[in-house]
């Protein structure tokens, strides 16, 4: 089914987020809110929703800043904001919690977040953990380092050079179309999404998934990947909130896993206790829109099974 409710939620930020909300299908058991990648919306999360609603969850998901219906005046389509565009899109996040938390006040709430929205959730997280029950964090990097840091060094060349923040030249080169034509036997540029042709097929012909970003999102979307790579940043989180990290062998999004095993270790030596860490074999960047989706839906359904039990 659609999701139960659609409406604008006015950020202290002065964004007006677009939010879906699926209720459970009976009683309610937690909620869970989602924060989708870059370059699409919190639609694409119908099938996950209804998954979960018919699992006994509330599930909440909003378009960020610069995506989807989400509208904001220093925000159009391709832009976090003018400036502090990191601190806005945790901002925003926040005020989808004080929702939840006026909404569904006696509910636990478990933090997902996919790719850009993996970083999000963990930026988050750094400074909200209270805040949370649990956290999923998927298909992300925050191991990128020196190419994180040469990346930031593109993005303020083409801005000097090309005077006025207008979409990326370079930086898709590297990333969206660079991933695309290392699939073996790609039909198209983002196959690196999923084996599932129907899906990309899907995305291509949405309007709202596969835009080229601004260079201050790019440059936005970088920053907040590298924040979650410094571990004094983790400083403030209980060391056994349950997290769960979960990727492709295939993503080369995640550097073909490698980005996932790496979180995972960093927590496991911070002391993390109740981290479970998982690299699906085949599996490329979307896994909710993977051939073996229902596997990994699944499973995550028993890991969220698992942390209200606990």
């Amino acid at each position: 089914m659609p999701f139960s409710q659609q409406r604008l939620v006015r950020s202290p930020t002065g964004a007006d987020l677009n939010l879906l909300v699926r209720h459970a299908d009976g009683p309610p058991r937690a909620v869970i809110h989602i924060n989708h990648g870059l370059a699409e919306h919190a639609a694409r999360y119908a099938r996950f929703a209804d998954f979960l609603a018919e699992r006994g969850f509330h599930i909440y998901v909003h378009d960020h800043r610069g995506h989807g219906a989400t509208k904001a005046p220093d925000a159009p389509l391709g832009k976090f904001a003018d400036k502090n565009g990191p601190s806005k899109v945790i901002a925003d996040v926040d005020a989808i919690h004080d929702l939840i938390a006026s909404e569904c006040p006696n509910l636990p709430v478990i933090l997902f977040g996919h790719s850009m929205g993996a970083s999000v959730a963990l930026n988050y997280l750094l400074a909200h953990s209270p805040r949370v029950h649990a956290a999923a964090i998927w298909n992300g990097n925050f191991s990128q380092g020196l190419l994180g840091q040469a990346a930031l060094g593109i993005l303020a060349w083409e801005r000097m050079r090309l005077g006025s923040d207008v979409p990326s030249r370079l930086l898709p080169k590297l990333t969206f179309r660079a991933w695309g034509k290392a699939v073996p036997n790609h039909r198209t540029l983002f196959d690196w999404l999923s084996r599932d042709e129907a899906e990309v097929a899907k995305y291509i012909a949405d309007p709202l998934c596969g835009w080229d970003a601004s260079i201050s999102m790019w440059r936005d979307v970088v920053s907040m990947a590298l924040n979650g790579g410094k571990d004094a940043g983790f400083a403030g989180i209980r060391r056994d909130l349950p997290v769960a990290i979960v990727g492709g062998e295939k993503d080369s999004a995640s550097d073909y896993g490698k980005g996932i095993t790496n979180l995972a270790n960093r927590m496991r030596k911070m002391d993390f206790s109740n981290l479970v860490s998982k690299v699906y074999a085949d599996t490329r960047h979307e896994s909710l829109n993977e051939v073996n989706r229902d596997i990994i839906m699944d499973d995550f359904a028993a890991w969220a099974d698992g942390v209200l039990k606990g």
